[in-house]
C-alpha cells in the first residue's frame, strides 16, 4: 500500500548516521542522498540495493516534531539476529531504547521484536514475524 514515507530531521548529518547504523543489519542502505551544506532541503533516501527509496529523511531544522503518541514506523527485519543487530546498532548512534529484543507473544507466537526512539523522538521498530 505504502509507496514510502520521509520523516522530518533536525540535523540531517545526525540522523543520516543513525540511520545508515540502523537500517544496515536489515538490509537497507542509502539509495540517494541530496546533501549541500546550508541547503534547507537536504534529505537522504533508504531502501534495498538497486530499488528506490522507501524511507527518506527530510532536513526540517525549524519546527521538526515527531509524531505523537500511537505512530511508530517498523521495518522489516530478514531473521532475529538481524533485529538484535539493529537494537545495538541503533543505542550506539543516538538512539534511545523502547524494548529491547524480544519475542512479543501479544503480537503473535513468533514476533520478534525491538524498539527504540531515534535522535528525533521518532518510535521506530525491526521485527521479524516468522516461525523459526
Amino acid at each position: 500500500m505504502l509507496h514510502h514515507i520521509s520523516l522530518g530531521v533536525a540535523d540531517i548529518e545526525r540522523a543520516a548516521a543513525f540511520y545508515d547504523a540502523a537500517l544496515a543489519p536489515l538490509g537497507y542502505f542509502r539509495v540517494w542522498e541530496d546533501l549541500s551544506p546550508g541547503d534547507d532541503d537536504q534529505a537522504v533516501g533508504y531502501g534495498s540495493p538497486g530499488g528506490g527509496d522507501k524511507l527518506a529523511i527530510k532536513l526540517r531544522a525549524e519546527g521538526q516534531r515527531p509524531p505523537g503518541p500511537g505512530f511508530h514506523l517498523a521495518f522489516a527485519a530478514p531473521d532475529r539476529q538481524a533485529v538484535a543487530a539493529f537494537h545495538k546498532a541503533a543505542l550506539a548512534h543516538g538512539g534511545k531504547d523502547n524494548g529491547g529484543p524480544g519475542l512479543r507473544a501479544h503480537y503473535g507466537p513468533n514476533y520478534f521484536a525491538a524498539f527504540v526512539v531515534d535522535p528525533d523522538g521518532h518510535n521506530i521498530e525491526a521485527v521479524f514475524n516468522q516461525a523459526v
